[in-house]
């Protein structure tokens, strides 16, 4: 299992998986380019977030059809829920929260999301 968590650690969560991703998104979108996000997608139900859940904040933009979950505490977003096009239900995980993770080691795949 890997496991993050928010900055404070009152949101965390786990992925059922024993590798860190490979490669993650680096999207130049007005939101994801601000946060400095890396997105990793994976399907939902590998994905457990364990407490915090009164402390969990969503925002929604654009078209709305990405929930991205931040801590009302500290600001930080692990992670997001989404749809993918065929329909199948999607983490978007914040590889910058997962612990022990060389970011370095991980290829950033370049999305232009500003054009969407």
């Amino acid at each position: 299992m890997l496991k993050g968590s928010c900055h404070c650690g009152a949101i965390t969560l786990e992925v059922d998986r024993a590798d860190p991703p490979e490669q993650a998104m680096e999207c130049n979108c007005s939101h994801c380019s601000r946060k400095g996000y890396l997105l990793w997608f994976v399907p939902r139900e590998q994905v457990q977030v364990h407490g915090g859940e009164d402390q969990l904040g969503v925002y929604r933009f654009n078209k709305h059809v990405i929930a991205h979950h931040f801590c009302r505490q500290c600001g930080c977003a692990p992670f997001a829920l989404g749809t993918m096009p065929d329909g199948k239900l999607m983490t978007a995980v914040n590889v910058r929260c997962l612990e022990g993770v060389d970011l370095a080691a991980i290829k950033r795949v370049p999305v232009d999301g500003r054009s969407f």
